[in-house]
């Protein structure tokens, strides 16, 4: 069985609040409560898009489930593959934009420094076997960057078919087709929107 992603928008003073040792833990409970009804399950079991956690006072943090996607974390690095993939064959200004708003998501410029890995700073880091790896971490100060560099990039996605087509369709392990890998990246577009608006910042477990 592989990984699923849970991406929560998180208010990031709300976050730090809690001991580093909790926020995984509270992060979980307060999306799924103990005792899931009939009621619960209809409404937010099934739902996509963003799902709001019940009787959350204030309001500190948000799940996004793709529509794309069944939730697994497959097909995000599939998505981070094939931009690997063919980014040395795209325009030096859309390679720039898309690097600087799929970097720390589904895709890192310099996986040794990914904060997935050390816990960014709020998370135990993934050499504590008491904690899951976290999949993604990025803090309130990157996510309006990705905005602006997702701004640079929609107008020229089509750009990125011919490359795309040659290095990446039909290969096991990558999207099957242009138009998944788009959607996707759409959807990813929508949620660092959100998040910078709110000023909060993103959290992916597994």
């Amino acid at each position: 069985m592989g990984l699923d992603l849970n991406l929560r928008m998180v208010d990031w003073e709300r976050l730090r609040a809690l001991s580093v040792e909790d926020r995984i833990r509270v992060l979980n409970e307060t999306m799924w409560l103990a005792d899931l009804d009939d009621e619960y399950l209809s409404t937010y079991g099934l739902a996509k898009g963003w799902v709001w956690p019940p009787d959350q006072e204030p309001v500190w943090c948000a799940e996004y489930r793709f529509y794309s996607t069944s939730g697994s974390y497959r097909p995000h690095t599939r998505a981070g593959d094939a931009w690997a993939d063919i980014r040395s064959l795209v325009d030096t200004a859309v390679r720039e934009a898309m690097d600087c708003f799929l970097d720390g998501l589904i895709w890192d410029a310099d996986p040794a420094v990914d904060p997935a890995l050390t816990g960014g700073g709020i998370f135990p880091p993934a050499t504590d076997r008491r904690y899951p790896r976290i999949l993604v971490v990025c803090p309130p100060e990157m996510v309006p960057g990705k905005v602006h560099a997702w701004q640079r990039v929609e107008p020229r996605l089509e750009e990125l078919r011919g490359p795309f087509s040659a290095e990446c369709e039909g290969w096991a392990g990558r999207p099957d087709i242009f138009e998944e890998f788009t959607a996707l990246l759409c959807e990813w577009a929508e949620v660092a929107r959100e998040t910078a608006r709110r000023g909060w910042g993103l959290v992916g477990l597994p």
